[in-house]
């Protein structure tokens, strides 16, 4: 890891740390996330690492389950909106002329309400209270950003050298649009992914904060921090345990896209 900056080097390290942990909660908690006890508002300890709930639930478990509702939604997310978004972008800033127009229009369009009112509208359509709904809701809220960022990446190199010269080699547009554009693109689509990521992870929390997103029986790191709400007194624990991973998931991603952003920039 000698030739990785500070930023990407710290942000790798937290977000595997809380990627292991995200993905030991598909396989393996400590207690069930569900299980309700008698052993109400627990104090962090031994036995219960980030305590309990009002039903007596344990919280690190909870955590772990909900955290990867968040990732997982967050990773499918951002899949939707760059495979979508890097396909309008890579047409429009390839061909130009009336596809670039008509497709732009539309993206402007989409651009010009905001995105969590967007989501709203969608996600009241498609129905609340299911994770799928949710990540296509932001899924095609995402598409115009990375869309924009993709035709701009296009764009500058569609007349460069070596392109000029896959065309007088006779290589098919598409041949050239992904096998020598699309390449040389990943210095401003990978930041863009983390940025795109850590939009989705608060968009997905906000969401399920005010009860249109993830619901029970599904667990939420969101929906927990909006339950947590009514427990600061009682319980603080179960908002800061909730509160800081998100936070962390944020900034060790959040890092990561700096340290891409400035390692391009060295290079170039």
């Amino acid at each position: 890891m000698k030739h990785l900056n500070g930023y990407l080097k710290t942000g790798l390290i937290l977000t595997g740390f809380l990627t292991v942990f995200i993905v030991l909660g598909f396989f393996w908690t400590p207690y069930d996330p569900t299980a309700m006890d008698a052993k109400k508002f627990l104090a962090p300890s031994l036995q219960h690492l980030m305590g309990t709930d009002n039903f007596g639930r344990d919280i690190f478990s909870r955590v772990l389950k909900g955290a990867g509702t968040t990732f997982g939604i967050a990773v499918a997310t951002v899949a939707i909106g760059a495979v979508l978004g890097t396909l309008v972008g890579a047409l429009t800033g390839f061909f130009g002329g009336i596809v670039d127009d008509v497709l732009m229009r539309i993206n402007d369009a989409l651009t010009a309400f905001p995105s969590i009112l967007l989501a709203l509208v969608i996600i009241s359509l498609l129905g609340p209270g299911k994770k799928y709904n949710v990540v296509l809701a932001l899924g095609a809220v995402f598409v115009p950003s990375f869309a924009r960022v993709t035709r701009t990446a296009f764009a500058g190199l569609r007349d460069v050298n070596y392109v000029k010269s896959a065309r007088l080699m006779g290589a098919s547009n598409s041949r050239i649009l992904w096998v020598h554009i699309l390449p040389n693109t990943m210095n401003v689509l990978l930041p863009a992914l983390t940025i795109g990521f850590n939009n989705a992870v608060l968009a997905e929390a906000s969401m399920s904060y005010l009860g249109i997103g993830v619901t029970p029986p599904d667990a939420s790191l969101g929906y927990m921090l909006s339950e947590a709400q009514s427990m600061l007194t009682r319980a603080p624990w179960y908002a800061l345990s909730t509160g800081l991973t998100i936070i962390l998931l944020v900034f060790g991603v959040g890092l990561i896209g700096e340290g891409l952003q400035r390692r391009s920039g060295e290079v170039s």
